[in-house]
């Protein structure tokens, strides 16, 4: 048992960014919890940590560690959670992270429900667009709206997410609308944050890459939501982040045979592990009932989201 605490409290460390804090977590001095560091390096015969005044870092030897310890700690939590009470139920604290205006939107209005029907759960949910270290960082998983390229973490995808182009009325009224790629970049104002890459339209002749122009600099995605609601220009979003002003007629899609790539999705992505936590699981398991195929927020849209034959691209 004693090996065991010595890896919850390397864990503890790596979660909580220093000796000291996870010693406050865990109620032990930092010198109690180096002491116990460096014992475990020493019966492992490797270097787990480099410390500095400052911070401390993961070795490579420690990040892998790191990734199999967290198993192991969820492993025992479960089977403690199966002896008292009889099944693997969720329980304990799930740390997500989750792109900022979908979390507002789309997780926080259903977490009443999920937490009624889990009641031995308690959740960190940490907003932020930045693609977080979920394991460096100590979080069960994350949402992410991304096309996912190959890494060691394991991804599942909840939804389909599709982008469009579009604008208000009034903008269309006074600057019309674009009838090509080329009249779109020449002749309109294009909204995107400041840290967004280039747009990348898939159309019916492939790939078309535009890069934005507009009056408005900012980093944030609700502000350039804001100035396309408010006429200034024209911009990729998603029917999850505008659905409800499609339907109502306050934005119009443009160039409707044009939309980001359909390999964008909306993906749960969490540490490669041979046993998924329960409370994790039941998480995962909870949006993808809730979204599916065919999300809610596409409802009404199916029109739009399926243009003419002829305009899709081959």
């Amino acid at each position: 048992m004693s090996n065991l605490t010595d890896m919850e409290i390397f864990a503890r460390v790596v979660s909580a960014g220093s000796m000291s804090a996870a010693g406050r977590e865990m109620s032990l001095s930092p010198a109690v919890v180096s002491k116990r560091i460096r014992r475990l390096e020493e019966k492992l015969g490797t270097r787990l940590l480099q410390r500095t005044t400052r911070q401390i870092a993961m070795t490579e030897a420690g990040q892998g560690f790191f990734e199999r310890v967290v198993a192991i700690l969820a492993s025992v939590e479960e089977a403690e959670s199966f002896v008292t009470r009889g099944s693997a139920k969720a329980r304990g604290n799930l740390k997500v992270a989750v792109p900022t205006s979908f979390g507002r939107l789309h997780i926080a209005p259903h977490l009443g429900t999920f937490l009624t029907k889990n009641p031995d759960l308690s959740i960190n949910l940490d907003l932020s667009d930045d693609f977080v270290d979920i394991v460096g960082d100590g979080y069960d998983l994350a949402i992410r709206i991304a096309e996912l390229s190959d890494s060691s973490l394991v991804a599942r995808r909840l939804a389909p997410v599709h982008r469009i182009l579009c604008a208000s009325p009034d903008y269309v009224a006074k600057h019309g609308e674009p009838n090509s790629i080329e009249d779109l970049t020449a002749n309109h104002v294009t909204l995107a944050a400041t840290n967004q890459d280039p747009w990348r339209l898939l159309g019916p002749s492939g790939i078309e890459t535009v890069r934005t122009q507009a009056p408005v600099k900012t980093n944030s995605n609700e502000v350039v939501r804001e100035c396309l609601l408010s006429g200034v220009g024209i911009a990729l979003r998603s029917t999850w982040d505008v659905g409800p002003e499609l339907r109502e007629g306050k934005l119009q899609i443009l160039l409707p045979q044009y939309r980001a790539s359909k390999d964008v999705g909306l993906y749960a992505v969490y540490p490669s592990r041979q046993f998924l936590p329960a409370k994790v699981r039941v998480f995962i398991d909870f949006l993808a009932g809730l979204y599916g195929s065919s999300p809610y927020w596409d409802s009404g849209l199916e029109s739009w989201l399926n243009p003419p034959r002829q305009a899709r691209a081959v």
